[in-house]
């Protein structure tokens, strides 16, 4: 039975090394790919961060390379549902890590959700700089 192909997602918050969710402690296990950037905002919605693609600040993240059952694992994590009120929606965003350019998925927070919330100045959520907005 051939294998489902593997996918790359961009993690930003308590999914990145050492978080609360760390991903390399999922299984199956992960790959670490490297560390990239993605244009957009990082908003603070207390134990767990929400980016907002798309804007002209940067969010700094880990890419890992994934298979269809830790997709799975991360789209229930994520409370991903097909309804307006989804707390994340999944995204394909080109990431460029170490110098070529991979599909990623990224799980972008619903706009309602960040509404009211303080950004983090300078995009990382393992460093904890928030500035109010």
């Amino acid at each position: 039975m051939p294998q489902a192909p593997s996918r790359h997602v961009f993690v930003y918050g308590t999914l990145r090394r050492g978080g609360s969710n760390d991903i390399t402690r999922r299984q199956p296990a992960p790959r670490y790919v490297g560390m990239a950037q993605v244009g957009g905002t990082l908003y603070d919605l207390g134990r767990y961060p929400g980016l907002l693609l798309g804007a002209a600040g940067a969010v700094l993240g880990e890419v890992y390379e994934i298979d269809a059952v830790l997709e799975q694992a991360l789209d229930v994590l994520e409370e991903v549902r097909p309804e307006p009120s989804s707390e994340y929606f999944k995204r394909t965003v080109p990431v460029v890590v170490d110098g070529r350019e991979l599909a990623c998925l990224v799980y972008e927070v619903n706009p309602q959700r960040a509404r009211g919330h303080a950004v983090i100045a300078g995009g990382d959520w393992m460093l904890g700089a928030i500035v109010r907005t």
